[in-house]
């Protein structure tokens, strides 16, 4: 039985890889560059990337399982779609894929509605799949440590509906639980979605208080400005990208990302601990 983990060397990636490993599963690494690739003994490469087609059918070839991440990207849906279709070629009928929160909300949002579309895909198509929908990752604030750091402001426009950030470590681990229990079923299970959120649901006036706890100095909001957002991410990826980033930050605005209820004690729950808070990722960077 072995588990297929595509967008390996990423963040949230990695982190399932080391998770599935830990847990002694039979890891594939679906990787463009084998020599660069830095994974526990064990984990056996896989060249390619999700438009290789040949590449995907070698990867796929003796997979009992699927764990479907792939980057925002112009080309987002397409790319899952034909991972899918190769999938449901080699026989694989157990995915866990990494979708968004709110995807089915924020439809406005390019990768929002991209990761919607592949959610209905994957019903369509009869996977037995969990779709995980994580809310805002906590690890996006390292970028921006620096600015809290150095400028005592906290630059990203979150809004005061509140964002139930994630930590990426807890992400990884409920990834894995959920590839292990699909791919160790005796039977396939049926489809389910899972939202992955923090503890809390924060605004931006909430997040500028914690860094000025864990520093001890002051810093403040830096406000809802999504125009400049968006010109400021102009500076280090490409315009359609920033402008993505935008829209989904005038969502956060409008609509927040909180927690439905029981999210939290589901979550809570399928980790065995305590969910991880925006107050320990701080601290921890602050020290």
């Amino acid at each position: 039985m072995t588990i297929l983990v595509t967008g390996a060397t990423g963040n949230i990636g990695r982190k399932v890889v080391d998770q599935l490993v830990r847990r002694g599963a039979s890891v594939r690494a679906l990787v463009r560059n084998p020599a660069k690739a830095d994974f526990p003994a064990g984990v056996e490469l896989a060249q390619g990337d999700l438009l290789d087609v040949d590449a995907l059918r070698t990867a796929l070839n003796g997979v009992s399982t699927l764990f479907l991440l792939n980057a925002v990207v112009p080309d987002e849906f397409t790319q899952a779609l034909i991972t899918l279709n190769l999938a449901r070629e080699a026989g694989v009928r157990r995915v866990v894929y990494l979708s968004v929160i709110h995807s089915d909300v924020y439809l406005n949002v390019p990768h929002f509605a991209a990761k919607f579309g592949v959610e209905r895909m994957i019903e369509a198509m009869g996977f037995s799949a969990t779709i995980l929908r994580p809310a805002y990752f906590m690890d996006n604030d390292l970028t921006i440590k620096d600015v809290v750091a150095d400028y005592g402001s906290y630059p990203m426009p979150i809004g005061a509906k509140g964002l139930a950030m994630i930590d990426t470590r807890d992400i990884a681990e409920a990834a894995a639980i959920e590839l292990l229990r699909r791919d160790q079923g005796s039977v396939e299970l049926p489809l389910d979605r899972i939202n992955l959120v923090g503890p809390d649901a924060l605004t931006g006036v909430d997040v500028a208080a914690i860094w000025s706890a864990v520093l001890g100095r002051p810093v403040a909001y830096g406000g809802d400005d999504t125009a400049g957002f968006e010109q400021n991410l102009r500076g280090f990826m490409p315009a359609w990208m920033a402008y993505d980033m935008r829209l989904m930050a005038e969502r956060f605005m409008s609509d927040g990302m909180v927690p439905e209820a029981g999210d939290v004690a589901r979550l809570t729950a399928l980790l065995g601990r305590p969910l991880r808070s925006y107050r320990d990722f701080a601290a921890g960077i602050a020290a």
